[in-house]
């Protein structure tokens, strides 16, 4: 890595800011940092535009392209010891990088025609599969209802696989996401729905609601809601995972779409 300094200390400022970031929810929002882990994370990032702050990087690592990127989109370089990038990192194998940049602020398209709209998620990793389901469904916004779990936790950003660049994301109280889907039919995944997923109305604008791993949606869905859908299952079938649900709903709206 040239004749950069090697960084061997836990104590420096760079490297226990990276730390915090990793596990205060309220640091990255103060500091409006993510962090991520690993070589295709990082290139996904500025690929899609985002800004590095910093990275730290192991000296093992062989694609110094990467670090040339980082440099070239403004953002500082440090060359850090196994030990250090270890402890900065979230995972056991971090993979030779870990990498500061600004949190995503995407604009919210004004007329999106599908919506997905999460509600009491709590697993970070289900979050992140999700957003990446949506990415890759075609969705055009997602909105997290207030008691989701933070979207920029280390293990959503991982199950993400960058979505979270690829995809508007925005936080939002329930009159806020009430007001943007107002033109929308909007519909809940719910075990006992009245309606098949597969016999709902998607050539319109949509907007789904899918709610948490153990109570399903709130009573601020179901308010907002027009329609309950349900995905019939064999029977002794209590449920399925709600990254699985979001999958098979989300793209059999893309069918339609």
């Amino acid at each position: 890595m040239k004749d950069e300094r090697l960084i061997t200390s836990l104590q420096n400022d760079t490297v226990k800011l990276t730390k915090l970031l990793q596990t205060d929810s309220r640091r990255r929002r103060k500091e409006g940092l993510i962090v991520l882990e690993g070589v295709r994370l990082v290139a996904d990032a500025l690929a899609a535009g985002a800004r590095p702050v910093h990275a730290l990087f192991s000296p093992e690592l062989v694609d110094g392209g990467l670090r040339e990127r980082v440099r070239g989109a403004g953002g500082t370089v440090l060359a850090v010891s196994d030990a250090v990038l270890r402890h900065a990192a979230d995972t056991q194998q971090p993979q030779g990088v870990v990498a500061a940049f600004a949190m995503p602020a995407p604009r919210l398209p004004a007329q999106p025609r599908a919506v997905l709209i999460l509600d009491a998620l709590r697993d970070p990793g289900n979050l992140g599969t999700i957003l990446r389901t949506a990415a890759a469904a075609g969705v055009e916004a997602v909105l997290l209802a207030p008691t989701c779990v933070d979207p920029y936790n280390p293990k959503s950003l991982r199950a993400g696989m960058g979505a979270h660049f690829r995809v508007p994301l925005a936080q939002r109280e329930w009159d806020a996401i009430a007001t943007y889907c107002s033109q929308h039919t909007v519909y809940v995944a719910d075990g006992a729905g009245e309606l098949a997923y597969d016999r709902a109305d998607w050539s319109g604008r949509w907007a789904l609601v899918i709610g948490g791993e153990a109570h399903g949606a709130g009573g601020e869905a179901d308010r907002l809601a027009q329609h309950r859908i349900r995905i019939p299952m064999a029977a002794d079938t209590e449920s399925l995972n709600a990254a699985v649900a979001a999958a098979v709903i989300l793209f059999e709206a893309r069918r339609h779409g």
